[in-house]
This record gives C-alpha cells, sequence and structure tokens, in this order.
C-alpha cells in the first residue's frame, strides 16, 4: 500500500480544468483565454496559468494570433499508436504551403498504393511555371523522387514486386534497369533523400525526403519539383536539407519521435 499523500480537492480541480481545456480546444479548434475561462467559469488569470502549465508541455500552442491558443503535438505524441491513421494531408498541408512559399517550387506529399505512387496534397510556389494538379494523379515510384524514397523505404517484398515489373522509360533518363535502380535505392537509403533530373518529363526535376510515423515506419515522401533549368542538379544537396527539414516536421505532426 502507498504512503504517499491523496492529492488535495485543488490539485484534483486543476488537473480536471486542465483536461476541460483539451476537450473545448478539441472541439472549437482554437479559443482565447477569455473564452476558455467563461467556459470553465474561473477568473482570466486561472484559465491563463492552465494554459501557461500545458503550453510548458506542448499540449497547446498559441496560434499565429498571439492570446489564442490551439492543441499542440504533444497531444497527437501520446496518441502513439494511432498517430499513423491521422490524415496526412491536413497533417501536412500547412507544412507544404510554407516550404513551396520558401522555395517557390510546387511541394507535393504521396504515398505507396501497391505499385503506383498517389499525390495526396499539393501547395504551389509563387514561381511555379505550371497550374498543373498533381492531386490524385497515379505516377510510376522508379521514375519519380518520391517513389524512389517509398521504394528505398518500403519492406523488402513490396520493393521486390515492383522491380520485378517491367520498368517504363518516360525520358532517356529514366533507369529501367532493374540493377541501377537498385543500386540507387540503396544511395537513397543512405543519404536520407532522394532525386530525379528529368526521369519522369524531359525538364522537370525533384528531390523527395521520407516522412515517417509513430513506429518510425516511412508513411509518406515530400517532395519539390521545378523546372530543370531553375531546380538544378548541383542545387540538390541544399534543397535536400530543406526538404528533410520540412518531412520532418510533418513526422512530428504524425507522432515520430525522432
Amino acid at each position: 500500500m502507498s504512503n504517499e499523500p491523496e492529492p488535495g480537492p485543488a490539485l484534483v480541480q486543476s488537473v480536471d480544468r486542465a483536461l476541460s481545456i483539451l476537450e473545448i480546444l478539441a472541439r472549437r479548434r482554437s479559443a482565447g483565454v477569455t473564452e476558455i475561462g467563461r467556459e470553465l467559469g474561473v477568473h482570466k488569470s486561472t484559465a491563463f496559468r492552465l494554459l501557461a502549465v500545458l503550453e510548458s508541455r506542448g499540449f497547446v500552442e498559441q496560434a499565429q494570433e498571439r492570446g489564442t491558443y490551439r492543441l499542440g503535438l504533444g497531444v497527437v505524441r501520446l496518441a502513439g499508436a494511432v498517430a499513423a491513421q491521422l490524415d496526412l494531408s491536413r497533417q501536412g498541408h500547412e507544412v507544404c504551403d510554407r516550404l513551396a512559399a520558401d522555395l517557390g517550387e510546387t511541394v507535393n506529399i504521396a504515398i505507396l498504393d501497391g505499385s503506383r505512387v498517389v499525390n495526396i496534397t499539393q501547395s504551389r510556389g509563387a514561381a511555379s511555371v505550371t497550374s498543373y494538379n498533381w492531386v490524385g494523379r497515379q505516377t510510376p515510384p522508379h521514375a519519380t523522387s518520391s517513389g524512389k524514397v517509398l521504394l528505398a523505404f518500403a519492406p523488402e517484398p513490396v520493393r521486390a514486386a515492383v522491380l520485378a515489373e517491367p520498368l517504363e522509360r518516360f525520358t532517356p533518363a529514366t533507369l529501367v534497369g532493374g540493377g541501377e535502380l537498385t543500386a540507387e535505392l540503396d544511395a537513397v537509403r543512405s543519404a536520407g533523400w532522394g532525386s530525379t533530373s528529368e526521369e519522369y518529363e524531359v525538364g522537370l526535376n525533384a528531390v523527395a525526403a521520407p516522412i515517417r510515423g509513430a513506429d518510425g515506419s516511412v508513411v509518406a515522401a515530400l517532395s519539390v519539383s521545378g523546372p530543370a533549368y531553375r531546380l538544378d542538379r548541383a542545387a540538390f544537396p541544399e534543397i535536400a536539407k530543406r526538404v528533410i527539414t520540412a518531412a520532418g516536421e510533418v513526422s512530428g505532426r504524425m507522432g515520430f519521435m525522432a
């Protein structure tokens, strides 16, 4: 039998109120200190102190409008096993928008569906030269940067099944030999990012990095693509650093703890 004293009524009440704040933010998406205090039936200063504790632990965060709060990533991390099932498009949209604005190019998130890559979200930068919407479009894994990343980190049976199929040539640069593609995938795993240089479309280059779920497995890939004259091969390593950072942020939103 524990000799620890029972928590006092005030402490229990504080815990109850803190949990109520999380429920309020889950229901309302975001709320200010005054609104939260009103719903709890407490003074604004009490609500602020509770929010400060929750914010220090990452369970709430302030939105762009200071003084307005929303649920933080600490809640996602607690979800653990179910975090991988969160809506990737929703979790990654803000990150993709920021990266697209930063680089001026098109940013996508894609998943592996059988032997095809499916783009599930897209953000366009100001310098993007095309208005083409890739969302929902299926693309070949061996000829796209996202596909290479997804194949490189896929379970061996999945990777072997794709490599066993005839690899279609889309441009003179497309890798269609099983041996050279296998070597490329090994390099992707080692570097932590993949790229294509006019392998799917002439004049189109891309760089991608893996997005991980709560269990550490790769569940998607985040890529940036643009015209070869602007997104040239010499810039790939520097672009990759920013893509890896963005993909890591989405991974964190999915519950992955590096």
